[in-house]
């Protein structure tokens, strides 16, 4: 008997998956959750496992093609009907809300992160990126882990996955030679009967009329941030507003609480939950900047979901979303922010926590810019990016006159749609935050 492994539904926007290997081939034995294939979204990366255990009988997509949702991907030979998992007699749909849900809260409720790994104590690579950037797939970080292998250890190891990835049987293979001492040499790469399309590496022209050059192919991620920002580019009409923030009493303060909040929570303080926090009570005052478009219609959210641009190790970008920002306060703004970044540069997020996003907030100033002209998040209609904040002479109004003073001064900007968003509601929207932010509450406690 023969059971379909299906491309599983990977989050609500998520339509369709790329192939990237194949972890096992036609003949091969599978075990029940053990991993056929790795495959990739718009979003994140996964391992597909066996639903079942039996034999790999046939292969119906090659690397690098395109699957729908819920087709057929490859069939598993099973030895009788006790193997097959049980399954409802109803299709059970994602969770869906109800209804729209109210804006506004009359008491913030704190963050709590998810469980994304069992509780007890995890080795730091399984909640922290890698000093060299790479993404270890769940299998090998579980093997690492029950084998004692050190982050450093992984970081040596020689990949024989795609870009260079450590793969199951890689891991083994240290292990078997770490048994027999054999580890002072890295040892070679695993190579499958049939072998993976391996990437061109650069290529330099000679001399012409423009001197050399070098020619690097986009990865995989690269080239779907570049094909969002054309489709961006090209959908939405782009204005972008300015204004300068004076953040001194709020550097102030945040000064002030830090040591307390880092002692409080085990969590850095950083401006970001502060300037998310502005950002929701700004949608709150203008409600329309949280909103699509789909032909002549306007799709104003009830629900609050702000996107938090994260560079990642590998230069990429990547955007996960805090839901319901507006039910947070800001101790539950700032955990919500520092694991989802974590989690990001660790390579660990779920589809369904970089999707949803109604507004998206970027710090150009954590790469030392002092304003930025950000491109939408699409199907969105605004982004506001916050700049690096600089010590500068100010005029000051006071009761004795004008005087000039040093302030941490801030720059902030914010690329809206000009099919929803006219000049006065972008300007106003931004004005909003910077008020916010000028008149913060310093006397608030962490």
């Amino acid at each position: 008997m023969e059971h379909d492994l299906i491309m599983p539904r990977m989050g609500e926007s998520i339509t369709e998956a790329t192939i990237l290997r194949w972890l096992l081939r036609e003949g091969d034995e599978v075990d029940l959750d053990q991993p056929v294939l790795e495959i990739a979204t718009d979003k994140v990366d996964s391992e597909i496992p066996s639903p079942v255990k039996g034999k790999i009988s046939r292969v119906l997509f090659a690397e690098n093609e395109v699957v729908p949702v819920g087709a057929t991907i490859a069939l598993i030979q099973v030895d009788s009907e006790l193997n097959l998992p049980e399954i409802p007699t109803d299709e059970i749909p994602m969770a869906r809300e109800s209804g729209p849900v109210e804006t506004q809260v009359s008491e913030p409720v704190p963050y709590v992160p998810p469980m994304v790994s069992p509780p007890e104590p995890e080795p730091a690579f399984r909640s922290a990126p890698t000093g060299s950037g790479r993404f270890y797939s769940p299998l090998v970080r579980t093997i690492a882990r029950e084998e004692n292998i050190s982050l450093e250890e992984l970081d040596k190891l020689d990949g024989s996955g795609q870009e260079g990835r450590v793969t199951k049987q890689d891991i083994l293979n240290y292990v078997d030679r770490k048994k027999k001492g054999l580890t002072d040499t890295v040892p070679p790469p695993v190579v499958f009967p049939q072998p993976t399309p391996v990437r061109p590496g650069p290529v330099i022209t000679g001399e012409g009329s423009g001197g050399q050059s070098e020619i690097i192919e986009m990865d995989r991620m690269r080239r779907l941030i570049a094909d969002h920002m054309v489709h961006s580019k090209h959908t939405a009409p782009h204005v972008t507003s300015f204004v300068e923030v004076d953040l001194t009493e709020l550097v102030h303060w945040r000064n002030k609480v830090k040591s307390e909040f880092q002692k409080k929570y085990n969590q850095n303080l950083t401006f970001t939950p502060i300037f998310m926090q502005a950002v929701v009570e700004a949608i709150r005052a203008y409600p329309l900047l949280n909103s699509s478009v789909d032909g002549y219609k306007i799709i104003r959210k009830q629900d609050i979901h702000i996107g938090m641009a994260t560079a990642l190790p590998s230069g990429n970008l990547i955007v996960p979303v805090i839901r319901h920002a507006d039910r947070l306060n800001l101790q539950g703004l700032a955990l919500a922010i520092n694991d989802l970044a974590a989690r990001a540069r660790a390579g660990q997020l779920k589809p369904e926590e970089v999707a949803g996003g109604t507004f998206t907030l970027t710090n150009v100033g954590s790469f030392g810019s002092l304003m930025g002209t950000p491109i939408i998040n699409q199907p969105q209609v605004a982004i506001l990016a916050t700049g690096s904040i600089k010590k500068k002479p100010a005029v000051l109004e006071t009761v004795h006159g004008d005087v000039i003073a040093i302030r941490h001064m801030m720059f902030m900007s914010m690329s809206y749609d000009h099919r929803v968003i006219d000049g006065f509601l972008g300007g106003s929207f931004l004005r909003k935050v910077a008020d916010l932010l000028e008149n913060f509450d310093i006397a608030q406690s962490v």
